[in-house]
C-alpha cells in the first residue's frame, strides 16, 4: 500500500518566508514541552568517517497537546567548504505519532541553520541585557549569519557588529549580507579574536566543531558584564569562560551530561552537573529563571526538539501555501 509525502526542497523552504522570530517563537514552545517532562529525545548517535567528521541521527517525540514526531539524519564536514561545498547537510523527516508513516521529507541544512540561531535567541530572551548594544561574532559562516538575525531580533539597539574569521574575504560578504538588517550598525572587521570579543556585550562563537579543540577565546579578554554564548560546542571558549561563570546553561542538561560522559567533548574543565545553573527546558517552562548580569554562559548543542518544532512550522506553512512536491512511498 503506497501513501503520499510532502517533499520540501531548500527553495521550497526558502519560498515560505518565515521569519526568525516564528521559529525563535516554536523553539521556545518547545523548551517549555520539555521542561514540563512532555518531551522524549536520546542523544545524539553517529559515525564518523573522517577526522572531526559527522554524521548523526537526530530524533524527537514531543507529547502533550503538541503530539509531533520527527527523526534528522545530518552530516557535518568542515573540509567541505574549501570544496564549495555545505559544511551541514541532511534531510528531516515528519513522523505521524498515531501510525508511524512519514508525512514530509524536507532539507535539513535549512532547519539546522534557522533553529540554531532560534536556540541562541531564546537563550538571550531570557539571560541578556535588554540594552545590549554591541555583538560579536566570531566565525562568520551560515551560523554566523543566523545568530546574528536572532541577536537582532531580541536587541534592536544594537550598534556595533564585531566580526572575526580566519578566512579573509568573510567579513566582507558577512557585512554585505547582513547589513541591510542592521543598517544603523558599524560592522567591524576585527584582525584577532582577542580585539573583537573586547567590550562586547555579547560574544557568541559559530566555528566547526572539533576533537581536539583549541579553545582560543580566553575569559580573561571578555568583559564582566557579558553573554558568552557556543553553538561549536567546547572548540572556541576556553574551560574557564564557562566553569567562572555567574550561571551555565544548556539547551539540555541529560544530553550535555550524556555527551560529556560518553564522547570527547566538554572535558578538561567544562562544567559538570554541579556546575550547570539550568537548562533551556526549565527556564522556558518557568522553573528557574535566567540571570541578566554578570558573565551568562551558554554550551547549546542544537538539539532534536528544536528540528521538529521547526520541522512542524515549516510542513504548516507548506500545507497553507500549498508549496512543495507530493510522492508516493
Amino acid at each position: 500500500m503506497t501513501f503520499d509525502v510532502l517533499w520540501l526542497s531548500r527553495a521550497d523552504i526558502d519560498s515560505l518566508g518565515l521569519t526568525m522570530r516564528e521559529i525563535m517563537d516554536v523553539v521556545e514552545e518547545g523548551f517549555a514541552a520539555m521542561g514540563r517532562g512532555e518531551v522524549e529525545m536520546p542523544a545524539k548517535i553517529g559515525i564518523h568517517t573522517r577526522t572531526d567528521c559527522f554524521n548523526h541521527s537526530m530524533p524527537c517525540y514531543v507529547s502533550g497537546t503538541l503530539d509531533l514526531a520527527g527523526v534528522k539524519v545530518v552530516s557535518g564536514y568542515p573540509p567541505n567548504q574549501k570544496k564549495g561545498l555545505p559544511y551541514i547537510s541532511g534531510i528531516w523527516t515528519l513522523i505521524d505519532p498515531e501510525t508511524g508513516l512519514v508525512r514530509s521529507v524536507m532539507d535539513a541544512g535549512w532547519i539546522t541553520a534557522w533553529r540554531t540561531g532560534a536556540a541562541s535567541g531564546v537563550y538571550a530572551r531570557h539571560f541578556g541585557n535588554p540594552e545590549t548594544k554591541s555583538v560579536c561574532i566570531i566565525g562568520l559562516g551560515v551560523q554566523g549569519h543566523m545568530n546574528l538575525r536572532a541577536m537582532l531580533e531580541v536587541f534592536p539597539n544594537i550598534e556595533e557588529v564585531r566580526m572575526f574569521d580566519p578566512v579573509a574575504a568573510q567579513a566582507a560578504r558577512f557585512q554585505t549580507n547582513m547589513q541591510p538588517l542592521a543598517p544603523g550598525a558599524r560592522f567591524l572587521d576585527c584582525d584577532t579574536p582577542r580585539e573583537a570579543v573586547a567590550n562586547a556585550d555579547v560574544v557568541i562563537t559559530c566555528t566547526p566543531i572539533v576533537e581536539k579543540p583549541e579553545r582560543f577565546v580566553k575569559a580573561e579578554w571578555l568583559k564582566p558584564e557579558v553573554l558568552a554564548i557556543a553553538v561549536d560546542y567546547d572548540s572556541a571558549f576556553d574551560a574557564e569562560t564557562m566553569s567562572g561563570a555567574a550561571c551555565f546553561t544548556t539547551d539540555s542538561e541529560t544530553q550535555y551530561l550524556w555527551t560529556q560522559d560518553h564522547g570527547t567533548y566538554f572535558q578538561t574543565g567544562y562544567p559538570a552537573k554541579a556546575g550547570l545553573h539550568s537548562d533551556m527546558g526549565e527556564i522556558c517552562a518557568g522553573k528557574k529563571a535566567g540571570l541578566r548580569t554578570g558573565r551568562r554562559a551558554a554550551v547549546l548543542m542544537g538539539i532534536a526538539l528544536d528540528d521538529v518544532m521547526t520541522g512542524h512550522l515549516i510542513y504548516e506553512k507548506a500545507l497553507e501555501k500549498k508549496t512543495g512536491t507530493w510522492v508516493q512511498l
